[in-house]
């Protein structure tokens, strides 16, 4: 399991992971999950158009998750965000899958886009996935004020001075950032759920934006470690784990929850 070919698929999965739980924490306080869910699509369909050319897929993949980011939030800010989400998201599932059916490589293509190989990732990889990593890091600390704000009061923000829409202009350009650096890691069907699952998991049990945010970094850390070594073991597939580790941990983040609440309401002893 830790054997050196092996090395390459702890070290990228930690970074997706961390990248993961940072820009999810805000996805999840946003209520941001479908525009989460859309992004990743754009990006498979990107990646399925650069390998019908022969480019590079990481291109493909940043072209079309920044340009459906930029679109989501230019369309939403006339209209309905869940309806143009909604668009984008079936349009460019159909794009992809029209881009596979005329790839020589159809079935492979289509189960490394979706659902992720990170066991395939090599050593050249690395790099990039570190450096988009950072970029989407350095991003999120450099809009942390402004955009936990606008996130949780933006009526106040911009009173403040703070220009709400390009805000939130900037927030799904990370995601796209995010999308980047992960989907070609855990898939982007999966990305959905290892940005969603432990961040919501860890709003769960905490309220303090920072303690939530490095809670989401470690169970999004543990999913990603627990989901590598069990499919080292079974050789079941990872993306399987991947999702049943980041919902479980939400499930149970809810039962922690509610033991507390009962717990309170009954003048027990509350739970550490």
């Amino acid at each position: 399991m830790f054997a050196s070919f092996m090395l390459n698929a702890w070290v990228v999965a930690s970074v997706v992971a961390v990248v993961a739980a940072v820009v999810g924490f805000f996805v999840v306080l946003r209520g941001s999950t479908f525009v989460a869910h859309a992004v990743p699509q754009s990006a498979f369909a990107g990646a399925a158009g650069a390998a019908l050319l022969g480019v590079s897929t990481l291109l493909g993949l940043g072209v079309f998750s920044l340009g459906a980011a930029l679109g989501i939030g230019r369309l939403g800010r006339r209209g309905r965000h869940d309806v143009v989400t909604a668009l984008a998201v079936a349009m460019l599932l159909g794009t992809g899958s029209l881009f596979l059916s005329w790839s020589t490589e159809y079935s492979p293509e289509i189960y490394a886009l979706l659902f992720g190989e990170v066991l395939g990732v090599s050593s050249g990889e690395i790099g990039v996935t570190a450096l988009l990593g950072a970029l989407c890091l350095l991003a999120v600390a450099a809009l942390y004020r402004p955009l936990l704000l606008a996130s949780v009061l933006p009526e106040v923000a911009a009173a403040r001075g703070v220009r709400v829409h390009r805000m939130e202009t900037a927030f799904l350009v990370v995601v796209a950032l995010a999308t980047t650096t992960a989907v070609p890691v855990v898939g982007a069907l999966l990305m959905f759920s290892l940005m969603v699952g432990p961040s919501a998991a860890a709003r769960c049990l905490t309220s303090h934006p920072l303690r939530a945010m490095a809670l989401a970094v470690v169970i999004a850390l543990g999913c990603v470690w627990g989901a590598i070594a069990a499919a080292y073991r079974t050789d079941w597939p990872i993306g399987f784990y991947v999702t049943a580790f980041a919902g479980g941990s939400y499930l149970l983040a809810q039962l922690l929850r509610w033991a507390r609440t009962s717990l309170a309401r009954t003048g027990a002893p509350a739970l550490p």
